[in-house]
């Protein structure tokens, strides 16, 4: 079986200077990583964040063909026209290289409401704004009404000639309905192998029912793990620490599934959800010293691939 995965950005990357950047992303790509993954947040918490398609952007220079993921884009916060050209710039500056993943935030509320969205609509506003997105990708001229946009004759040009695969994340049960209408897969964090399962089969029998039951779905894992080569308790340790100090929520909120240990370990903890229909892992590394984040992760994925057979 195919398994795609993908590598947080390393916490230390732009701090590098040009050539040391260019050879980190060198030693992602040559490590086994497919691509590189970063969140998207426009004042989270603290007002910290990053904006997801600059740094696709960036990194998508550093290399001529790691591929790069935005995961998870908050687009409740955007209009739906820019986020298409954004998309469209990127189909030429990286042909075949970007994943878009989509979600609607929710953590902070407070974001929400500095950017002028109301939390309650931030479902409906996604919804509308992938119906024309994905009608502005596929060369069309949209007009559409709805509850949160209004678009008339609008296109965008040029319409990439590689598909954008498009990824929903999200834990809710619309989410997986937003997953069966508008993606090509489903990307799952915090959750039990399990609800993983049971998630897969929601989007696979609602997506039979709204005529997309042909679609060769890549759903997805996206975990933070902690990993240390020989200290299962300083993995832990790292782990925690780097989670509270992004989210300010206690630890004990995600602990149950946050893999941590020894990278067979870690990749141990992983293994369940590879048999609930996972090919695609985002893996945020959390590692004693920055620079071996890399090395690390690389290890727990050339596990992984080895208990996938």
């Amino acid at each position: 079986m195919e398994l795609k995965f993908g590598l947080g950005t390393p916490s230390n990357l732009w701090s590098l200077d040009w050539e040391g950047r260019k050879k980190a992303v060198t030693e992602i790509a040559d490590s086994g990583f497919d691509h590189i993954f970063m969140a998207d947040h426009v004042s989270f918490r603290d007002g910290s964040g990053t904006d997801g398609f600059v740094e696709v952007a960036s990194l998508s220079q550093l290399h001529p063909t790691i591929g790069v993921m935005i995961s998870i884009y908050l687009l409740p916060l955007r209009h739906p026209l820019p986020v298409a050209r954004q998309l469209a710039s990127m189909a030429r500056v990286a042909p075949g290289r970007l994943i878009f993943g989509v979600g609607i935030g929710g953590e902070d509320p407070h974001e929400m409401e500095v950017c002028g969205v109301n939390p309650r609509r931030r479902g409906v506003r996604a919804n509308e704004s992938l119906e024309i997105i994905k009608g502005l990708l596929n060369g069309e001229s949209v007009t559409f009404a709805g509850l949160e946009f209004d678009v008339t004759d609008a296109i965008i040009k040029p319409t990439p000639k590689i598909p954008i695969p498009v990824i929903v994340g999200g834990r809710s049960d619309a989410a997986l309905t937003r997953a069966a209408r508008f993606s090509e897969g489903w990307i799952g964090v915090w959750c039990s192998a399990r609800r993983f399962t049971e998630a897969v089969a929601t989007v696979a029998r609602e997506a039979q029912e709204l005529g997309r039951g042909d679609v060769n779905w890549c759903h997805g894992y996206q975990p933070w793990i902690g990993v240390h080569r020989n200290n299962s308790a300083k993995a832990h340790k790292t782990v925690k620490d780097g989670m509270e100090a992004f989210y300010q929520i206690p630890f004990s909120k995600f602990e149950r599934y946050t893999p941590s240990g020894t990278p067979a370990e870690v990749a141990e903890q992983l293994a369940p959800y590879i048999e609930s229909g996972c090919r695609l892992f985002n893996l945020k590394v959390c590692a004693e010293h920055p620079e071996e984040e890399v090395a690390l992760g690389a290890e727990v994925i050339e596990e992984l691939r080895r208990l996938a057979g």
